[in-house]
């Protein structure tokens, strides 16, 4: 039971009690400052603000293009390795258990063996991947096309000169 005021020994708030107000603290929070930001920051849409924006690079075409395979072969590698780091912690902390060792003295070497075994199996799986090319990634060798423009070079020079002027002008 929740009183306000001074508490008397035999009346506490439960563990789900705590939860429940840190909840609903971290929703008036996130409310608050939601509601705050939208009434103080200043509405100046524009197309520039609005235009999708896709790391830095205009988007260009649609989204529904088929990505290069080696990038899934890449992130399973990579998430299979994590996991299997997980695996080394636990290992860690009852390995460095001096009573579980001093106990059972044979205890630090047959779980020394077993995580060599285990990192050896890591091993011989990452060098089967680097010799199967898994992790290779190829470079592009671009080539130039052999379009020639009628346009001269340096009318794209000039233009490209007015639209920085015109950039600089409206900074």
């Amino acid at each position: 039971m929740l009183i306000f005021g001074p508490v008397q020994q035999d009346q506490y708030i439960s563990a789900f009690g705590e939860v429940l107000l840190f909840i609903i603290a971290g929703s008036l929070f996130i409310i608050v400052t939601m509601v705050l930001s939208s009434v103080i920051r200043p509405s100046r849409p524009n197309s520039q603000k609005l235009a999708t924006y896709e790391s830095g690079e205009e988007t260009v075409g649609t989204a529904w293009v088929q990505f290069n395979i080696r990038f899934y072969i890449v992130a399973l590698i990579f998430l299979l390795f994590e996991v299997e780091i997980v695996f080394l912690f636990p290992w860690s902390t009852v390995y460095a258990n001096k009573d579980l060792i001093s106990a059972h003295p044979s205890w630090g070497w047959i779980s020394m063996a077993e995580m060599v075994m285990f990192i050896l199996i890591l091993a011989v799986g990452l060098a089967y991947a680097w010799r199967n090319g898994f992790l290779d990634w190829e470079k592009p060798h671009p080539t130039p096309t052999k379009y020639q423009s009628k346009v001269p070079k340096e009318l794209y020079v000039q233009i490209n000169k007015k639209y920085e002027t015109s950039i600089n002008s409206k900074k």
